[in-house]
C-alpha cells in the first residue's frame, strides 16, 4: 500500500542535486544588493552622504531634508535593479522578522502615475501594533505603533522589495522589538568602555561591540518533512524511535558534505553574498543531516540583522532544493541539538580588540581590565544571562549531548587561570618600584600576544574565552541574537561603569597611581567572582553539586529562568543603563512566558492528535491482523495452536497494554491542559504547563515509540528517524 510515508520516501530518494553555477567571484557580488557605503557614495549628494555617515559613526540625528535626499537616491538605486516595492523590515517580539510591502507606484491627476518614495516614507511608517506581542503595553483597541529607520544597518534588496531595517515602538514610545533595546545597550557599552579605554589611550572616542554567530541547522527532505505533522506544526519530532545508527560513529562530523546539501549551501552563500552577509565557513555537524555555517565578525547590530535575515533566506533557498530547514534546538531525540554560538568582543576606533592581549605590558593590562570586568559582569548577573537564552525549545537542548548546561559558568583555560591567581596575590595598596616591575614583567607582561591555541576548548561551558573573544555557547539555534546580546552588553556596560568609579575613587582618595588603582580593583574582582570560573566537565552531576555550593543558579526550565528578568536588580540595571524601562522589562517577561505556554500547548495538542489519530489506529489495525493470524492458526492446529501462536498472542497483549496507556495519558494530558487554561494569570499558567502538562509529552512519546518497533513497518504511518536522518 502506497502510504504518504512511502510516497515521501520514494520522492526523496529520487531527488537529484540541483546544479549551481557560480559565474562570478564572491568578492565581486558581495553587497551588490545593499545600499552600503560604496553605493551611497555613488548615489547620494555630498551633504546626504555626510549626514548618513554621521548618523552611523557618531549617532547624530538625520534631519528631514537629508532624509528626503536619501530616499530619492535609494529609490533611484532600487528601481535600477527592478524593485517595485519597499518595506520597513523589523524584528517584533514574535521571534521572526516582519514586513509590510508598499509599492513605489502612486497615481496623479489626469489618470497618470509616478514612482514615489519620500523622506517621510523612509523615516517612519505606522504598522498595526496590536497584533504583535506587546505584553500589555497597548490595549487591543489602541493599535498604533511606529517603525523608524535605523541608518546604522544598511537597506537591502530582497527579491523585488527594498527592505529598510527599522526599530518598532508603540504609540507611547515603548520598544516592541528586539532591535531598540539592543541599540540602547550598544550605546551604553560604548560610553562605559570608551571611558575605561581612556586609561590606556586618551585618543579613543568609540568602542564597538562585535558579534560572530555560528548557525547550526538540520536539512530534511521537503516531502519527508511534509509527511510528519509534528515537524510541520512544531518544528520538531514529538515522537520517533531512535535508529540503530545515529551519531555513534562520529562519521558525519566534518565529513564530506552530501551533494544535495552542498549545492544548497552554495546557493545559500550566493544569496548571502548579494545581501552583504559575510558567510565564510560551512561544514557537517555531529548529528546526521546536521550542518553549520558561520560568518566573518561584524558590528553587533548588523550581525543580529544579518542572522535574522539569514534564517528567512535559508528557508526560501531550501525550498528550491526540495529541503526543509529545521532550526529547532532539538528536532530529533537522541542526537545533538542545534545552537547558535555567539562570539562576542569589544573593539575601539583604533581597531584594537580589547579582549586580545597586545605585545606590551600596558596593552596586556588593558586586556586584563576588560577580561576581568567581563567575568565579574557575568558572575554578578548569571541568572539574567541564563534568562536571556531561555525558551521552550532551548530547554530540550541545554545539558544534552554537546550543549552546555543551564548553569552559567566561564571557562578561561589553565594559563589565564594561573595569571589571575598571580594577580590575586598582588599586594593591596601602593606598590613599591620592585613590585611594579615584578607585576608587569611576571604577570601582565608574560601574557602571549595570541592565546588562541594556549587553551583547549570546553564544549560543556556555556561561556568560554577562546583567545580573543568570549563564546556564549548556550544560545539556541532559533533565538534572535539581540536578546542575549542586549543582556551581555548591558551587564558589561554596568560593570565597566562601576569599575571606573572605583578606580577613580582610589586615585583621588587614596592617592594611588592609575596602574596601582586598576590592579587593586581587578584584584578584588578576581576574589569576588572566582566562583563563576570552572574548567571541568559541565555535564557531570558533580558540577551540579559544586555549583550549588558556589551559589550559582541552575534554572533548568524557562519559567524558572525568566523570573530573573523581572527581579528588582534587573529592572534597576536596565533603567540605570537606559536600555529598558520597568514597563518594557515586565512586558517582555509576560510575552516570553505566554510564548512558552503557547508552544507547550501546541505541542501537547499535536502529540495528542498524532497519538490518537495516527499511532493508535495503526496499532489497532496491526493488532487485528495478528488476531486474524492467530484465529487462522487455531483453525489449523486446534488445541495445540498456542504452541504456534504464543509469540503473536504476547505481541497482541503488549500492543493492547501500550494502547491502553496511551489513551489514559492522552485523557490525563487533556484534563491537565484544561485546568491550566482556566488560569487567568500568565505566570501561573506557564508554570502549570511546565509542571503538569509538559511531562505528558515524554510519557506519551515513550509508549508510542514502543509501538513503532512492534507494528509492521509497511503500515506505520509516520516517516521514521532512519529515513528522516539518512535519506539523501
Amino acid at each position: 500500500m502506497a502510504t504518504l510515508r512511502f510516497k515521501a520516501i520514494q520522492l526523496a530518494q529520487s531527488r537529484k542535486p540541483i546544479e549551481i553555477k557560480e559565474a562570478k567571484k564572491r568578492s565581486e557580488i558581495f553587497g551588490e544588493n545593499v545600499f552600503n557605503e560604496g553605493t551611497m557614495r555613488q548615489y547620494l549628494t555630498s551633504d546626504a552622504y555626510k549626514g548618513v555617515m554621521s548618523a552611523i559613526k557618531l549617532g547624530k540625528k538625520i534631519d528631514r531634508k537629508i532624509a528626503s535626499q536619501v530616499s530619492a537616491s535609494m529609490k533611484e538605486w532600487a528601481l535600477s535593479k527592478g524593485v517595485t516595492h519597499y518595506t520597513h523590515w523589523f524584528q517584533p517580539l514574535t521571534g521572526a522578522t516582519a514586513e509590510k510591502h508598499d509599492a513605489f507606484f502612486e497615481t496623479i491627476e489626469n489618470g497618470m502615475a509616478i514612482e514615489k518614495f519620500g523622506g517621510s516614507q523612509l523615516v517612519q511608517q505606522e504598522p498595526d501594533a496590536s497584533s504583535f506581542p506587546h505584553g500589555g503595553i497597548r490595549n487591543t483597541f489602541e493599535a498604533r505603533g511606529y517603525t523608524a529607520w535605523d541608518p546604522t544597518s544598511a537597506a537591502f534588496i530582497y527579491g523585488t522589495t527594498l527592505c529598510i531595517p527599522t526599530i518598532f515602538v508603540s504609540y507611547t514610545g515603548e520598544a516592541l522589538d528586539y532591535k531598540t533595546p539592543l541599540l540602547r545597550a550598544l550605546h551604553a557599552v560604548d560610553d562605559a568602555a570608551t571611558a575605561v579605554c581612556k586609561y590606556f589611550d586618551k585618543n579613543v572616542k568609540k568602542v564597538t561591540s562585535s558579534l560572530g554567530w555560528e548557525q547550526e541547522y538540520f536539512l530534511v527532505d521537503k516531502a519527508l518533512a511534509g509527511s510528519r505533522p509534528d515537524i510541520i506544526l512544531t518544528g520538531r519530532t514529538l515522537l520517533g524511535h531512535s535508529p540503530a545508527k545515529g551519531q555513534q560513529l562520529d562519521d558525519h562530523y566534518f565529513g564530506s558534505i552530501p551533494s544535495r546539501a552542498f549545492n544548497f549551501m552554495r546557493d545559500l552563500e550566493t544569496e548571502c553574498m548579494y545581501l552583504g552577509i559575510p558567510v565564510k565557513t560551512r561544514h557537517n555537524e555531529v548529528a546526521p543531516n546536521q550542518f553549520e555555517l558561520a560568518p566573518i565578525y561584524e558590528e553587533a547590530n548588523l550581525a543580529v540583522d544579518h542572522n535574522s535575515l539569514l534564517m528567512d533566506v535559508m528557508g526560501r533557498v531550501a525550498l528550491r532544493h526540495d529541503f526543509k530547514v529545521l532550526l529547532h534546538e532539538k528536532p530529533f531525540a537522541g542526537v545533538n541539538g542545534s545552537g547558535k554560538h555567539n562570539n562576542w568582543s569589544l573593539s575601539n576606533d583604533a581597531g584594537v580588540n580589547l579582549l586580545s592581549p597586545g605585545k606590551t605590558p600596558m596593552s596586556n593590562l588593558q586586556f586584563l581590565t576588560f577580561f576581568i570586568n567581563t567575568i565579574k559582569a557575568v558572575y554578578n548577573n548569571e541568572e539574567l544571562l541564563r534568562a536571556s537564552i531561555a525558551s521552550a525549545s532551548n530547554d530540550h537542548r541545554l545539558g544534552a549531548n554537546e550543549a552546555p548546561p543551564a548553569i552559567m559558568s566561564i571557562f578561561i583555560g589553565q594559563q589565564l587561570t594561573n595569571v589571575l591567581e598571580e594577580l590575586e596575590g598582588v599586594t593591596n595598596g601602593k606598590l613599591s618600584p620592585e613590585e611594579k616591575t615584578d607585576l608587569k614583567l611576571n604577570v601582565v607582561g608574560k601574557i602571549p600576544d595570541v592565546l588562541l591555541d594556549n587553551t583547549d576548548r570546553n564544549r560543556t561551558s556555556p561561556f568560554a574565552f577562546t583567545g580573543n573573544k568570549f563564546e556564549f555557547r548556550a544560545v539556541g539555534s532559533t533565538a534572535n541574537c539581540a536578546n542575549p546580546m542586549t543582556v551581555l552588553n548591558t551587564i558589561v556596560a554596568k560593570q565597566l561603569k562601576d569599575f571606573k568609579i572605583e578606580v577613580d575613587a582610589l586615585i583621588e582618595e587614596k592617592d594611588l597611581k592609575k596602574d596601582e588603582a586598576i590592579f587593586n580593583v581587578l584584584r578584588e574582582y578576581i576574589k569576588s567572582s572566582k566562583n563563576i570560573l570552572f574548567e571541568g566537565n559541565g555535564y557531570g552531576l558533580e558540577w551540579e553539586k559544586e555549583a550549588k555550593k558556589r551559589g550559582l543558579s541552575n534554572n533548568k526550565t524557562t519559567p524558572e529562568a525568566l523570573k530573573a528578568k523581572i527581579s528588582k536588580k534587573t529592572i534597576a540595571l536596565f533603567e540605570e543603563m537606559k536600555v529598558m524601562s520597568k514597563k518594557e522589562t515586565e512586558a517582555r517577561y509576560e510575552i516570553e512566558m505566554e510564548d512558552y505556554t503557547m508552544r507547550i500547548q501546541i505541542e501537547s495538542r499535536v502529540l495528542g492528535d498524532i497519538a490518537g489519530n495516527h499511532v493508535v489506529p495503526t496499532a489497532v489495525r496491526y493488532q487485528n491482523m495478528l488476531i486474524k493470524n492467530v484465529t487462522g492458526l487455531k483453525e489449523i492446529f486446534g488445541k495445540d495452536f498456542e504452541k504456534h501462536a504464543g509469540e503473536q498472542i504476547k505481541l497482541i497483549k503488549r500492543i493492547s497494554e501500550n494502547i491502553e496507556v496511551i489513551h489514559i495519558k492522552i485523557d490525563e494530558m487533556i484534563d491537565a491542559r484544561k485546568k491550566a487554561n482556566k488560569l487567568t494569570n500568565f505566570e501561573a499558567k506557564a508554570n502549570d504547563y511546565c509542571k503538569n502538562v509538559k511531562p505528558f509529552l515524554e510519557e506519551i512519546r515513550y509508549y508510542c515509540d514502543k509501538l513503532e518497533i512492534m507494528v509492521d513497518d509497511e503500515i506505520w504511518p509516520l516517516t521514521k528517524y532512519r529515513e528522516l536522518l539518512f535519506t539523501r
